[in-house]
Order: structure tokens, then C-alpha cells, then sequence
């Protein structure tokens, strides 16, 4: 399964990036991509180096599977692999989704002058990150697939990256940007999931 796990990445990582870029240029004369990480060492930095080095390990899983790197034990059996394949199509199926829902507020990256449209709607009704939510499923569906040390490494160094980047950077550039919204949006929605992570209070 190792060859479908690197298939279904390489698609991954072709649509969510480079046809969605191209889909939101074609839309508003903008690819959405801010790709600058800001000063090296700063946070932001971390959070973007984490990040790429997350889909290093995300691409190398697989390949590492087809060169014979054994699987974890205790995750090697059939049922695992067939319940992998399962949460990474509908992984990327809905990180596809909330990609499009959020139409011309779609961003990879932050610029910290730019203002785009808060959308709490669809998808962001239930979490204020779904993409990311649905990137760090489909990231352990294909773990599963291919359950080496590899791939499974790829999924918690994505999980730690989008907390780096979510809370030290995001959030923090939303509250100065949509400021109450923001903030009463926080504390209605979870961070990542219903009901968990939302605010105590919608005071900035």
C-alpha cells in the first residue's frame, strides 16, 4: 500500500497547493500564497521550517515503505491500513472543501498588512482551523497506510507545527486584524475541533 500512500500525497500536495493556487489567481488575480517567513529564528520561521520539513517526512514515509523500512508491530496488520485509506481520502477531501469555502480569504501564510474577509461560516462554523484539522487527518491516515517510523514522525511533526503557527501566529494577526469578531468567534468555535479550544471570554 506504501505505492497508493505515495500517490495519494503527491495528489494531496498537487491540489491542495498547486491547483488551489492556481483556482484562487484565476478567481482574484492573487495565488493566496505568502510564502515569507518573516526574520530567521523568529516564530513564524520555526513555525514554516516545522512545517515544510512536516511534508519532507509526509513524502519520505512512503518512499521509505517501498524501500523496505519495516512497518511499527503493533500497526502492522490489514485493517489498519484499510482504516489509513479511509481517513486520508476524506482528509484531503475535506481539506479541499474549507480550501474552497474560504474562496478569496484563501491564504498559505500570514502578512501581517494585509486584512482579508473573517469567515466563520460552512467548515468554520465547526472549527476555526478545518483545513488544518483535516490536513493532520489525512497526514495520519497515510501514516497508517505505511506505519513506519517515517511517516508516522511526519504526522507529529505537522500536528506540532500547526500549533506553533495557529497560536503564535495566526491567532494572533486575526485578533489584530478583526479584533472583537475575532475574538467573540473564538470563543464560540474550537480551535481545531467542536467545542475544544474555544476562549473563556470574547474579549480580545
Amino acid at each position: 500500500m506504501a505505492g497508493l500512500a505515495l500517490g495519494l500525497y503527491l495528489a494531496g500536495l498537487g491540489l491542495a497547493f498547486g491547483w488551489r493556487s492556481v483556482a484562487q489567481w484565476r478567481a482574484t488575480g492573487d495565488t493566496g500564497l505568502r510564502l515569507h517567513a518573516g526574520p530567521v529564528g523568529s516564530t513564524a520561521w520555526w513555525a514554516k521550517l516545522l512545517f515544510v520539513f512536516a511534508l519532507l517526512l509526509g513524502l519520505a514515509g512512503p518512499i521509505a515503505g517501498l524501500a523496505g523500512l519495516p512497518p511499527v508491530g503493533a500497526l502492522d496488520h490489514g485493517g489498519v491500513r484499510v482504516t489509513g485509506l479511509l481517513l486520508a481520502l476524506a482528509g484531503l477531501a475535506a481539506t479541499l472543501g474549507a480550501q474552497v469555502h474560504l474562496g478569496g480569504s484563501w491564504r498559505v501564510g500570514v502578512d501581517p498588512g494585509e486584512r482579508t474577509a473573517l469567515v466563520t461560516t460552512g467548515a468554520f462554523a465547526l472549527a476555526r482551523n478545518p483545513i488544518f484539522t483535516a490536513m493532520a487527518v489525512t497526514s495520519a491516515g497515510l501514516a497508517l497506510m505505511v506505519p513506519n517510523p517515517v511517516a508516522l514522525a511526519a504526522t507529529i511533526v505537522l500536528v506540532a507545527s500547526v500549533q506553533v503557527q495557529v497560536r503564535a501566529v495566526e491567532e494572533p494577526y486575526l485578533d489584530r486584524v478583526h479584533g472583537a469578531a475575532y475574538a467573540a468567534y473564538a470563543a464560540r468555535v474550537g480551535r481545531f475541533a467542536p467545542g475544544l479550544g474555544r476562549r473563556r471570554t470574547a474579549v480580545p
